[in-house]
């Protein structure tokens, strides 16, 4: 192990962990967007928009990110469409993440029995205050946990940005490997700099989901 060669590369590594950091959370916070409104549809049945809600996560759920990025970075200039390969990673994050998210916060919105709907309703509440007041803060509360894998399976997945010639983490190390041969050194800046990004947020939705669980919420 060098420890002068592992001091030279920190400034490359600290670059991709601010690129990583930054297009891995656009996308978390685009899924975030993508899932409650597909979760919403299919917890609503809403016609037709249900149907085409429950095609996109069996799409998105069942091809790999690699697919996915491929797609929109070289299909889609084929089309006519030109994205850059920071966009085509955060819109890639996005779409795979929504569908979990979606089956996540779904699921959590089953959980709630459906005698507190007709309960609020009865006590003169709209079908949407219901919705926001009653059902879905239960139905978060219960998702925590699933919400908290699935963002650090997100973060995870940023590592084959590097196969659209985005320069995160993953790309760096490999490149480092290529020209100087340094692979231990590098690998273990690789596995350091991602428990950086990942570590806080497993302790913080541990401590989320035990603050919620003595709250109270979903039982």
């Amino acid at each position: 192990m060098n420890w002068e060669v592992i001091q030279s590369y920190l400034p490359l590594f600290e670059k991709a962990l601010w690129l990583t950091f930054w297009i891995g959370w656009l996308g978390i916070l685009l899924a975030f967007l993508i899932g409650s409104v597909t979760a919403l549809i299919r917890y609503l049945k809403i016609p037709v928009l249900r149907v085409i809600a429950g095609g996109y996560i069996e799409l998105f759920r069942n091809t790999p990110l690699l697919v996915q990025l491929f797609f929109l970075y070289f299909g889609l200039p084929k089309l006519g469409i030109q994205l850059g390969a920071e966009l085509c990673g955060i819109l890639g994050l996005g779409l795979l993440g929504g569908a979990y998210m979606a089956e996540t916060l779904r699921s959590g919105l089953d959980t709630v029995e459906k005698i507190q709907t007709e309960s609020a309703l009865s006590l003169g509440m709209t079908r949407w205050q219901a919705l926001r007041y009653v059902i879905l803060p239960q139905a978060v509360s219960v998702s925590i946990p699933g919400f908290t894998a699935n963002v650090i399976f997100l973060l995870k997945e940023t590592s084959v940005f590097s196969a659209i010639s985005l320069m995160d983490l993953m790309f760096t190390a490999k490149d480092l490997i290529g020209l100087y041969y340094k692979t231990t050194e590098s690998l273990v800046l690789l596995v350091i700099f991602y428990l950086i990004i990942l570590l806080p947020v497993s302790i913080l939705g541990s401590r989320m989901e035990r603050r919620v669980r003595h709250a109270g919420f979903g039982d």
